[in-house]
């Protein structure tokens, strides 16, 4: 289904904002063992709403890598979802928790690194195509500072089993 128009759009952008902002928020807290609950939950709500409202507001042209990613993002946010309400984040829940929210953090700063190299004239007149070196990098330096940074709020990250 297509509902696409440019409010349509800039509410699907500020989602993914939201959803990015509160997770990068959420992940710096998961560095020095803060929980932040209702960050967690904004985080999570809008991530999931970024890949729905994608699915809903803009056209179906088969199997696109923004499929591919909105798909890999809700399945991962089942993951982080179940283990942070359903399992409380017990036992080895709570490694699953760290590393799937990081993962649907990673999914939508990617995106938005695609999308900045699309609509950010500087940064589409460095790569035009997406297949040039700065957007390579850029792409690159994102996936290892979010290695290294799931690996570290993984272990750093002890918060107490959640109350119901």
């Amino acid at each position: 289904m297509y509902l696409g128009s440019p409010t349509l759009t800039f509410l699907h952008v500020a989602i993914s904002l939201i959803g990015i902002l509160s997770g990068i928020v959420v992940g710096l807290g998961l560095l020095s063992g803060k929980r932040m609950d209702g960050l967690t939950s904004l985080f999570l709500w809008t991530t999931i709403l970024t890949s729905v409202t994608g699915f809903i507001f803009f056209p179906f042209h088969g199997i696109t890598p923004g499929i591919v990613v909105g798909i890999l993002s809700l399945i991962v946010l089942a993951f982080a979802w179940v283990a942070r309400y359903t399992k409380k984040m017990a036992g080895g829940w709570r490694k699953v928790y760290v590393i799937t929210a990081m993962i649907a953090l990673y999914f939508n700063v990617f995106v938005l690194i695609v999308q900045s190299f699309m609509k950010v004239p500087a940064l589409h007149a460095l790569a035009p195509t997406q297949t040039e070196a700065p957007f390579k990098v850029a792409q690159l330096c994102c996936l290892l500072i979010f290695v290294i940074w799931t690996i570290l709020a993984t272990m750093k990250f002890r918060g107490e089993t959640a109350t119901a």
